[in-house]
């Protein structure tokens, strides 16, 4: 009976890792409350528009607000404006080359188009071919865009600030970093003298690009407006090779109130249609002290702004019958009145997740390698691995060692287990005499064997609580490693160069499973011969789960299996001979 109950809480345990994500998504924390306006209204970009109604958007993506009279011919008069102002030629993509990014911008918009993580390849067959995080194809449409806006109708301050239609001027086609740092400018001059800048500071060894947003003024007309950033994206076609493995992909952003957050597609979907109170955003807040991203497996690009600036964040669908969606922050209003020069800074990080840049960039930026509920449990196991594998220097090395001092932390409490299942192994032909005894009355033979139990001194339940209490430790691991981009591509020995992907000859799933076969050997079988082969089963069943697992979480089980067949035998044999010496 004991050994059944270990299996299945360890099965229940997989079943609801393997059924944690989708469980989020359904039942996961609702959308955060949008702040309304009087009028219980939000325009497109997620801000309040306490006089208007929600109108279309202008030439930046961003929303032009609709007066309740008048609305149609105001808003062709802007939207002229807006295209005389506009250079009516394409633009051009320029490419950035660092170290570790290559980066294509388009001086159409000054959008982010194209990102390639150079230190990364897509496999180990294709060594040559950079993982591209961002690019704007149909089926991932990842990108990241930023600029200016006017939040009111004033036509004038439309007219001369520029969109996501506009040409800036580039002064190279091709740029490469050769010293530390590598500075790229993207200029724009209206007609009335102001220049908008858009900076970007690349730095050797880094995936964090500074981006400046700068308004130098030398006309005399005074310019009110925001400047803002937002996240676009697809949702996944697949879930990169992990059918069986989901991993969240998708809108995050972090607060000083909320801390870490998803917000899903499906939410963002939802909050579309205006509920009682006409919410038209999943969030629409405004604080200091917080960051953006779009998230998936390994990889993350996000915004983050200087942690003392105000920013309103949104998220929206700009087209409801379409698959696009964004996240996205706008800066509170700047005016720069003539003679002035205005510059807001944030930083644009494209790249692995890796946890210790992760949280020198922002607070609550790791939380994007995203080890769910158990986050307190996987970090501290993380940064074991971590240092173990500073030793080692070898990730397969790292994960074994690691589980050897899990099992050495939890020693006294498997002891515990494995004496009580030695114990029931000693009763197990008693236990199978009652069995046929009172093979027709249950209750009876139920109170017989309480009495045998009793009698012995053994408690039925001494074998699972020690299992129940590792049991969060080993779904933590499981978290840590199936969420840890260090494990990408990361060779152990013979054929495991890739330790993030199933083992090619299905080696490790055998021998779990065998591992697990063989435990059960070690164990009284449980007295119901139905019980009995489903518990026969559970090898196999587990063995076939895990032969498209990762081979680095299949490490892990294999290696947990030989040191608690070790350690399990070795306790039996002492249970053993106490046992016999009490009889001498």
């Amino acid at each position: 009976m004991e050994q059944q109950r270990l299996f299945l809480i360890l099965l229940l345990g997989m079943i609801s890792v393997l059924m944690y994500f989708e469980w989020q998504k359904d039942y996961g924390p609702q959308p955060v409350a949008a702040i309304t306006s009087q009028t219980g209204q939000t325009d497109l970009s997620g801000l309040p528009t306490p006089t208007t109604q929600v109108g279309s958007t202008d030439e930046s993506g961003m929303p032009i607000p609709q007066t309740s009279t008048d609305s149609t011919q105001a808003n062709q008069s802007v939207q002229q404006q807006i295209v005389n102002a506009t250079t009516q030629s394409k633009g051009k993509l320029i490419t950035i080359e660092s170290d570790v990014l290559r980066v294509k911008i388009d001086t159409q918009g000054g959008g982010v188009q194209l990102v390639d993580l150079l230190k990364y390849p897509v496999s180990i067959e294709e060594k040559d071919t950079p993982f591209r995080l961002m690019d704007i194809s149909p089926q991932r449409n990842f990108n990241a865009q930023h600029g200016f806006f006017i939040s009111n109708n004033d036509s004038k301050l439309k007219s001369i600030t520029p969109t996501s239609k506009t040409v800036y001027n580039a002064r190279q086609d091709t740029y490469s970093l050769d010293g530390d740092e590598l500075v790229v400018d993207l200029d724009w001059t209206n007609q009335e003298g102001i220049t908008f800048t858009k900076r970007f500071k690349f730095t050797r060894g880094s995936y964090s690009i500074e981006v400046s947003h700068q308004i130098k003024n030398l006309s005399s007309v005074t310019w009110t407006g925001h400047s803002f950033v937002r996240l676009e994206r697809v949702p996944p076609e697949s879930n990169n090779g992990l059918a069986m493995l989901p991993t969240y992909t998708g809108p995050v952003f972090y607060s000083p109130e909320k801390k870490y957050d998803k917000i899903d597609f499906d939410e963002i979907d939802d909050s579309l249609e205006p509920n009682q109170k006409g919410t038209l955003d999943a969030i629409n807040m405004e604080f200091a002290g917080g960051w953006i991203a779009m998230i998936e497996h390994y990889f993350v690009g996000a915004f983050i702004p200087p942690k003392d600036d105000v920013y309103r964040y949104f998220t929206h669908k700009p087209s409801r019958s379409g698959n696009k969606y964004w996240i996205g922050m706008m800066s509170t209003a700047k005016t720069v009145n003539p003679g002035e020069t205005l510059t807001t800074n944030l930083q644009l990080y494209v790249g692995p997740k890796i946890q210790k840049d992760l949280e020198v960039l922002a607070p609550g930026l790791e939380l994007s390698v995203d080890y769910g509920w158990l986050t307190v449990i996987s970090k501290p196991l993380f940064w074991l691995l971590d240092f173990i594998h500073g030793f080692v220097g070898n990730w397969g090395w790292a994960i074994i060692l690691l589980t050897l001092t899990i099992k050495l932390v939890f020693y006294k409490l498997s002891e515990t287990s494995y004496k009580s299942m030695a114990r029931m192994k000693k009763l197990a032909p008693r236990m199978k005499q009652i069995s046929d005894r009172y093979a027709d009355d249950r209750q009876r033979k139920g109170q017989a064997i309480m009495e045998m139990y009793k009698k012995e001194k053994v408690n039925p339940m001494g074998g699972c609580l020690p299992i129940l209490v590792q049991i969060p430790v080993f779904i933590a691991l499981y978290y840590v490693l199936l969420e840890s981009v260090e494990l990408r591509q990361a060779p152990w020995i013979f054929w495991f160069q890739d330790l993030s992907i199933k083992d090619p000859y299905f080696v490790l799933p055998v021998l779990m499973g065998a591992s697990m076969l063989f435990q059960q050997k070690l164990n009284p079988p449980p007295p119901d011969p139905m019980q009995a082969k489903m518990m026969m089963m559970l090898p196999f069943v587990f063995t076939v789960l895990f032969l498209f697992f990762p081979s680095g979480l299949v490490l892990y089980w294999v290696v947990n299996n030989v040191l608690s067949i070790a350690q399990q035998w070795y306790i039996t044999r002492i249970v053993m001979d106490e046992g016999k010496k009490a009889k001498s």
